[in-house]
């Protein structure tokens, strides 16, 4: 076909990021403590005058393109027809119009043209990054005045009915609300966001991410069963999510439960109580205090929510070994990262113990790097 006349519009991007603490609880309407990195995903995007929607990415050579119109003919009902990379940023444009109501008649197409430095399958959030560099870019190009609140909630509808991926709202959050040197602390449930200081560098530490390089898709296999655990053990226990759940609750729930769901239900409920406890701790004792809480949360992944992997438990035993003040996986599991909170002077130590372990066990090299704590969604240009 004969494509229009491109005007380039501007650059957008957004990061990923890293969750400190809180893993499986934001769709269980609880508490999370992420942070948004330095690594991001960044959108070229160019005005078209044909009412058609272009996507393409410097990892994929071959572009997609749909007419605005036909978006919600394609999701959620046909989006295995769309390569799954397409539909996080399709998916946003149609989530995008259809929480507006505008009609996709109104708006001019667009040419995007994503390119993303944030790893992939690393559990560093890729998706948030393309979601949230997407939905700024057609925000403002399509002239929606929507919050960031408000577009994060769009990637999350996007990521769970247009690509099919059933995860709560935490990495969205976190890519649209990130500050530098602050984590954001996030109630799941009403989408009440506060910026923690995380005071890190002052205390001489590194977060530094350990990529075991075992992928993972959430829009498959354990990450679905897990949600689906978590439902039943609120709806045994009468109430609307586990975030209605203490500590104290669940000797009750060994009581009415079989020994999975419980143990899926204790995660949560403790996992939910480290957030709070971590962010306590953070203000009232600094970033050192908190590395029991991380090893904790480890624990907890390892044996009642069973998300790990060897790698994953290698890294972490390890990095834990050669120095770090805590550390635990990262992300939904089943593969993906750990992270491990380092003195600075020690970071080379233990990224050499971590490596010099995998290369023992005879697994694939990790990738190992600091992250810092950075800013959310923007315009660039």
């Amino acid at each position: 076909m004969t494509t229009s006349t491109r005007t380039l519009t501007g650059t957008w991007s957004a990061p990923g990021r890293v969750n400190l603490i809180g893993e499986h609880t934001d769709y269980n309407d609880g508490f999370v403590f992420p942070f948004a990195i330095e690594y991001r995903t960044s959108v070229d995007l160019s005005v078209r005058t044909d009412g058609r929607i272009r996507v393409r990415s410097s990892f994929d050579p071959e572009p997609v393109e749909v007419a605005l119109t036909e978006l919600a003919d394609l999701f959620p009902a046909r989006r295995d027809e769309i390569v799954e990379w397409a539909r996080y940023p399709l998916g946003v444009a149609w989530a995008l119009l259809s929480a507006t109501g505008v009609d996709a008649a109104s708006v001019p197409g667009v040419d995007l043209s994503f390119t993303s430095d944030v790893p992939v399958g690393a559990g560093l959030s890729s998706s948030a990054a393309i979601e949230g560099a997407t939905a700024s870019a057609l925000n403002d190009a399509w002239e929606l005045g929507l919050d960031r609140v408000t577009l994060a909630r769009v990637g999350r509808r996007a990521e769970n009915e247009a690509v099919g991926a059933p995860t709560g709202i935490m990495d969205q959050m976190a890519s649209m609300l990130g500050r530098a040197d602050a984590g954001t602390f996030l109630d799941c449930r009403s989408l009440e966001a506060d910026g923690v200081e995380l005071g890190f560098a002052p205390a001489g530490l590194e977060v530094l991410v350990i990529d075991t390089k075992v992928s993972h898709a959430h829009s498959t296999g354990g990450y679905g069963e897990r949600r689906v655990s978590c439902e039943k053990g609120a709806a045994i226990m009468g109430v609307a999510a586990l975030r209605d759940l203490s500590v104290a609750d669940l000797p009750r729930a060994a009581e009415l439960m079989d020994d999975v769901t419980f143990r899926r239900v204790r995660h949560v409920v403790t996992e939910d109580q480290r957030v709070l406890d971590a962010v306590a701790t953070l203000r009232s004792a600094g970033p050192r205090a908190i590395g029991p809480l991380l090893d904790a949360s480890h624990v907890s992944m390892r044996d009642d929510f069973e998300i790990s992997v060897p790698e994953l438990d290698l890294a972490v035993d390890t990095a834990r070994a050669a120095g770090a003040v805590g550390a635990r996986m990262t992300g939904g599991g089943f593969g993906g990262a750990a992270i491990a909170l380092v003195d600075h002077d020690l970071v080379g130590a233990v990224t050499d113990a971590v490596t010099a372990a995998f290369a023992e066990a005879g697994f694939t090299a990790p990738h190992i790097f600091p992250v810092h704590p950075s800013e959310g969604a923007r315009r660039d240009a």
